[in-house]
């Protein structure tokens, strides 16, 4: 399992569906990748937990990733989420 936390960017501000956008960078990798801030706990492959769990600028998030390609996951929603 790999973690880590990171700073939301205005994700909105590069891409035009960013919640759509975000489900479809987890849906690539096989890992189990789930997004954690303020005692919420939410699937970053699905879309309505995605929606729930608004990840706005400003925002802590943990990212966990828990799967054979895990470090790849982690690594594509941390650029994904802090717009690198």
């Amino acid at each position: 399992m790999s973690r880590k936390e990171i700073i939301v960017s205005n994700v909105s501000k590069g891409h035009s569906n960013p919640i759509a956008e975000l489900v479809q960078v987890a849906c690539r990798f096989d890992s189990e990748i789930t997004l954690e801030s303020d005692n919420r706990r939410i699937n970053a492959k699905s879309i309505m937990g995605i929606m729930a769990f608004n990840p706005s600028m400003g925002m802590t998030v943990n990212i966990v990733a828990d799967g054979t390609d895990e470090e790849e996951a982690l690594v594509a929603m941390e650029k994904f989420l802090v717009c690198k």
